[in-house]
Formats: structure tokens, sequence, C-alpha cells
């Protein structure tokens, strides 16, 4: 009790004494803080090293060690702007958010609406993901919802949670994903690309030349609410200025087969990667599972559950 005391008093006095005043300075001197940060990375704190070479090495076997070196640099200055851009993000107006969140394609929200069913949206960790959580209502009609995994620090999990919720998301936790589908037609956002918590427990596909495992969570979900779904792409325009692309990659996911769907959102996000390789999370443990050595019966399965539940009904 008290080492849970101690632990929520050091997160406030982190978090008001320091991280929140720091998020209304200007971004443009923010941006000094992320130069500092970005020389340190490369010089004295080389944040993660060996894992971002690791899995560089892995997604880019046919680079140089040079051209891997590049791409390690490049993302220590993305990811130095990444960390300033959310604590900006504590305080950021609404009306800044969305001019440096712009969407590239807004008509595409009224094909969106028409579809009058449940919208899930498939993103990866790729750009300023933290941005995109807290303008994704802005841009829809219908209830938002985000879900995923809560942190481990009750203080920081519950404040960031209202900050990422003050402009009309409902952050939702991985383990009540239900909850979200409980309004009408919302639009349910999930970061896709994290490294599931088991290796039995999801998809191996191959990816930046890696079998890798992918989480079948929104898979299941979109065959489970019925939904259609939709890819959201970020891109960088400039320096703290994205612009954000909705696709609908399957207006009926009843209509595809087993780990199908699965493969066009991984493969959207592989082709993103290989354009701007620089602007993805390598610094998480990605490939840390092995695949099951009798992965071949694991798969089926789970093949014979999916079509069991969701499409032998006829």
């Amino acid at each position: 009790m008290v080492a849970r005391q101690i632990q929520i008093l050091s997160g406030a006095l982190l978090y008001y004494g320091l991280v929140l005043p720091l998020s209304y300075l200007p971004l443009r001197i923010l941006y000094v803080l992320a130069d500092f940060l970005f020389a340190l990375f490369c010089t004295l704190l080389p944040y993660r090293k060996r894992v971002i070479d690791q899995n560089l090495q892995i997604a880019f076997p046919n680079l140089s060690v040079e051209e891997r070196q590049q791409i390690r640099k490049d993302f220590y200055r993305y990811f130095s702007d990444l960390l300033v851009e959310s604590v900006k993000n504590l305080s950021i107006s609404k009306k800044q958010l969305l001019q440096r969140m712009q969407l590239e394609n807004p008509e595409i929200l009224e094909e969106i609406k028409a579809l009058n069913k449940p919208i899930l949206l498939v993103a990866g960790h790729y750009n300023n993901w933290e941005w995109l959580i807290t303008a994704q209502a802005s841009w829809f009609k219908q209830p938002s919802y985000g879900i995923g995994m809560p942190l481990s620090h009750p203080f920081w999990n519950q404040n960031l949670t209202e900050r990422r919720e003050r402009f009309g998301l409902k952050v939702v936790h991985a383990q009540n994903y239900q909850e979200a589908f409980e309004a009408k037609n919302p639009i349910v956002l999930v970061l896709a690309d994290q490294a599931p918590s088991s290796p039995t427990e999801c998809l191996w596909i191959p990816f930046l030349h890696q079998n890798t495992p992918v989480i079948f969570g929104p898979e299941y979900m979109a065959n489970k609410y019925d939904c259609a779904v939709v890819f959201v792409s970020l891109s960088n325009s400039n320096r703290g200025n994205y612009n954000v692309k909705l696709e609908v990659l399957v207006k009926d996911s009843k209509n595809l087969t087993y780990q199908e769907l699965t493969q066009l959102h991984v493969q959207k996000l592989e082709q993103q990667i290989i354009d701007n390789p620089a602007r993805w999370l390598w610094s998480h443990k990605r490939w840390k599972h092995q695949k099951p050595a009798n992965w071949s019966e694991l798969s089926a399965t789970l093949r014979q559950k999916f079509e069991t539940k969701f499409r032998n009904h006829a």
C-alpha cells in the first residue's frame, strides 16, 4: 500500500512538476529539446541501440551496415520529435492538432458513414500515433473508441487516458473490447503491430523478411461485429505536420477467407515502412517470440475454430 502511494506521488510530481508544464511551451521551443535528445541518442545515450540494430538487420538484410546505421540515425531524429510531440499532446488545442493532422481525403468520411455499420480503423506505431488517437473523434460523427492496453503506472495511465479522451474519444481496455461495440456503428481504432503476448494465440505472417507473430484481434472483431475495415496511413509532410489517409480495405469482412484481412493490413503497414523505414518504432522488441515447432497443428486448430464460429452457419 505504501509502495503504491509512493509510486503515485512520484508520478504526480513528475507529471505536474515537469511534463505538463513543458507541454504548454510552443512546439518550436520543444523542438530545441528534441534536437538535444537527438544529439544524446547519437552520442552518449544510444537509446536501445542493440534492439534497433537487431531489428534493422532482420528487416533489411540486403542493406549495407552503413545504410542501416543511417536508418537508425534517422529513427533517432524521428523518435526525439515523437517524444516532445507526445508531451505537447497533453495540452495541444483541438484547432492546432487538426491543423497539424490534416485529413488527406475527407470525402471518404461520407462513404464510411453510408456503410451504416461498425468501422474498425487499423493503424500501426508509425509516425505520430499519439496525435492520431487524440484527433480521431474530431473527424467522425459516430462514437469513437480506441482499444489498447493500460500503462502499468496507475497515475500515468489515468492522466494520459484523460488527455487522449478530451476531444471525444473513449479509451477501452483490450480485455473489455466489447464495450467499444455497445454503441451504434462505432469507429474503433486498433494499433495492430504490437507483439502478441503469446506466440500460439496469434497469426504468423511474413513481414519485413521475417515470419512475424501478428495479433488476431482486428480480424476477430471485424467478423464478430460485422465491421468494415479502414486502414489509416500517416505520412510526415514536414516537422510536426502529418497527412492522414483513410483507405477502406473491406466493406464486408465475412467475405474474406481466414487470415486474409490480417494479411491485408500487415501488407499496408509493411509498404509504409519500406517507403520510409525510419518512422516506425524500431526500439520495441517486435521479434521476441519464436514460431512454435508445432505451428502447423496449432494453425489448423485456430482456423477450424474461426471457421466454425464465423463461416459454418449456412
